[in-house]
């Protein structure tokens, strides 16, 4: 057999001697993707004072020049496991489990990896210290706090949107509530309007029915302020105020032509108004004898009737007011029995049935309205009810005064 390799030293030897050179575990390399050898930090191939190993011998990283295949490896790194070539000194062998190692053993230093270089100078972190971090377990990352604020953004937004939805609703149906009061308000108030002109035309209907409505103390209490006793020289009759003020700022009265006749055909044209103890002079100004009608003016004023305009029907309820025998102030009521043509070149006259007496000529006849229809003229001698009175229509047309 050939020769071989000089056996590695004894237990007791104590002789120490040179460490082969050291083998540093691969590594990979994560630019090149596959497996690198890096050599002990400090060696150096070949040894100092040695002399590279002849072909076929291993080198220090482990290849075989010319060699098929490396050689077994050694189960502890950093220790030769193959042949010492020669002239190398033999490897210093670990001690076994539970012996003791032998005197001037020197463990071999742990193997040095390359790695990063720290930044600013710094020293290599404390044992047990990571850098950079290692990353969280499971491989997940920390969200960022600007995603986490986007979503707390866009859920506020959401319900803000929300809420101005819901407002919004709010508001379109208190809108159209309002809409529908305003509408039946307004429908209401047309109704109401309505309801008022049926009540102001059945108010008018009404106060027109009480004016037609006949009522003797109403119409006497308007009318006896305008009447008045006359009194010509020894006759004395009744005269009644009518029409507007006279132009030189005084009264306008009507009186049977009967009852002033004395005075005026003696020459005389001044008579006298009596009325509650009080006495006015007035003036005759013109007559009518064929119609029995006289004009009086009086400087004193007082408030004129007012004659109506249309002529009177039978059956119209009156009130004749007057002085019968000088009672001044006496009303008597009745109707009017007929409208009638006067005969021997006189106008016509009216029948009624109110009593009269003499005093009351010159007195004015009242409808219901409180308008003069005529002047009272005369009565039917030996009868009762039949009174005469002379259209107020008549003496307007002769007198141009009311």
């Amino acid at each position: 057999m050939g020769e071989q390799p000089a056996a590695a030293t004894s237990a007791g030897d104590a002789r120490p001697g040179p460490l082969p050179p050291r083998m540093d575990p691969p590594r990979s390399d994560p630019h090149r993707g596959s497996a690198a050898v890096y050599p002990q930090a400090g060696s150096s191939y070949p040894p100092a004072g040695g002399t590279p190993p002849p072909a076929g011998q291993a080198t220090p990283s482990g290849h075989w020049p010319g060699a098929s295949s490396p050689p077994a490896q050694s189960a502890v790194p950093g220790q030769w496991s193959g042949p010492t070539p020669a002239g190398w000194p033999a490897p210093q062998q670990s001690p076994a489990a539970g012996q003791q190692p032998p005197a001037g053993y020197a463990a071999p230093p742990s193997p040095a990896l390359p790695g990063p270089a720290y930044p600013h100078g710094g020293a290599s972190p404390a044992p047990g210290s990571a850098w950079p971090a290692p990353a969280p377990a499971g491989g997940a990352t920390p969200r960022p706090r600007g995603r986490a604020l986007t979503f707390v953004a866009f859920g506020l937004a959401l319900v803000l949107a929300v809420v101005s939805g819901v407002q919004a609703y709010q508001i379109n149906r208190l809108s159209d509530r309002l809409a529908d009061t305003d509408q039946r308000l307004a429908t209401a108030q047309t109704d109401d309007a309505t309801r008022l002109d049926g009540l102001e035309q059945r108010a008018q209907a009404l106060e027109k029915q009480a004016g037609a409505q006949f009522n003797p103390e109403a119409v006497a209490s308007a009318v006896l302020p305008s009447v008045f006793r006359v009194r010509a020289g020894q006759f004395t009759g009744t005269a009644f105020a009518v029409g507007k003020p006279d132009t030189g700022g005084g009264t306008n009265l009507f009186t049977n032509f009967h009852v002033v006749e004395s005075v005026w055909v003696g020459g005389g044209r001044e008579v006298f108004l009596e009325r509650t103890d009080q006495r006015y002079p007035a003036t005759i100004v013109k007559v009518d004898e064929a119609n029995d009608i006289a004009q009086l003016r009086t400087t004193s004023k007082f408030t004129g009737l007012v004659t109506a305009s249309t002529a009177v029907k039978p059956g119209q309820q009156i009130v004749v007011v007057g002085a019968p025998l000088g009672l001044q102030d006496s009303v008597t009521t009745g109707v009017v029995s007929a409208f009638r043509e006067a005969g021997q070149g006189s106008g016509p006259v009216i029948q009624f049935d109110a009593p009269i007496n003499p005093g009351n000529s010159g007195g004015p006849v009242i409808n219901g309205q409180k308008q003069v229809v005529g002047i009272a003229t005369a009565k039917a001698r030996d009868a009762e009810g039949i009174g005469l009175a002379v259209p107020i229509k008549v003496a307007c047309d002769g007198f141009r005064i009311c």
